[in-house]
């Protein structure tokens, strides 16, 4: 058996990848993929509290999979409008939001 600390190593680890992701990175398909990072260790701190604090129920198994959802819907709409801007700029760093502005 894994021990639990394993598990929040691992959630803290992708959570700070994704920050660092997201701070570093200007091209926006990157900084989708550091935000999906970020969703995933919140995704595995539900299911890991859930198996410490309530052992045999699923209510932290739930909210994983109905951040599940969410993510994956914003992932649909974000994506939506990264081609949006590409279309519009031929560019997909994230400076070339700026020039919408006009």
């Amino acid at each position: 058996m894994i021990p639990v600390y394993y598990y929040f190593i691992l959630s803290a680890l992708l959570f700070f990848i994704g920050v660092f992701g997201f701070v570093t990175r200007r091209n926006l398909i990157a900084m989708l993929i550091s935000i999906e990072l970020v969703l995933n260790s919140v995704d595995l701190n539900f299911a890991v509290f859930n198996r410490i604090l309530y052992p045999g129920q699923l209510e932290g198994m739930f909210f994983t999979l109905f951040s599940i959802g969410v993510s994956a819907a914003e992932t649909a709409v974000a994506l939506a409008i990264i081609i949006n801007v590409y279309r519009n700029t031929h560019s997909d760093q994230v400076n070339s939001i700026e020039n919408m502005k006009m």
